[in-house]
């Protein structure tokens, strides 16, 4: 349409030229809306369900008398929440991280990773794959409806296997899958 001074104030010159830019957007639009369907989704672990693990595995750990760190990292291995003991030392912080990136990122328990790599020592090259590795008992993965969301991890209880406990509390305080058998 050619635009002269008769015509170019008659709302249909504006119709036309609304309706000839419409068609010429929606055509990229319909693509990358059929390529939406088509993006991976993916499940988040909620700030809430985060600090509520993290409350529960410092309760579990506070009750026998541990000063710990927990954190929660989500699926990516990227911090979501904190929470420190009253007294717990310094270096736990690191290292309840560390212990929950490794068991998000391996997938599995970090007590599981440090009894596979004595068992195969070639295996002990994960150790160094970055430096926020640590394979050493107090990290498990969170899963939710078959999914993993997201890692926890405690650091500061004498010993691995009460890093653990305190842990499993923690997934069992959000109706995640359970990662380490109850005592007997």
């Amino acid at each position: 349409m050619i635009l002269n001074k008769n015509n170019r104030n008659s709302p249909w010159v504006l119709i036309a030229a609304v309706s000839a830019m419409t068609a010429w957007f929606a055509g990229p639009m319909a693509a990358g809306l059929a390529l939406a369907d088509e993006l991976p989704k993916e499940s988040v672990l909620p700030l809430g369900v985060a600090n509520k693990a993290i409350h529960a595995a410092l309760e579990s750990c506070k009750k026998d008398g541990y000063r710990v760190s927990v954190s929660v990292v989500d699926r990516s291995g990227v911090l979501r929440a904190m929470g420190r003991s009253e007294g717990a030392a310094s270096h736990t912080v690191d290292s309840s991280r560390k212990k929950a990136y490794t068991a998000v990122g391996m997938r599995r328990p970090t007590t599981e990773l440090a009894d596979l790599i004595m068992k195969v020592p070639t295996l002990q090259a994960l150790r160094d794959i970055n430096g926020d590795m640590l394979i050493l008992g107090g990290g498990l993965p969170i899963e939710i409806g078959g999914e993993i969301v997201g890692g926890i991890g405690v650091g500061g209880a004498p010993g691995a296997h009460l890093d653990d406990a305190c842990a499993q509390d923690g997934l069992d305080a959000i109706g995640a899958a359970p990662k380490v058998a109850a005592p007997k």
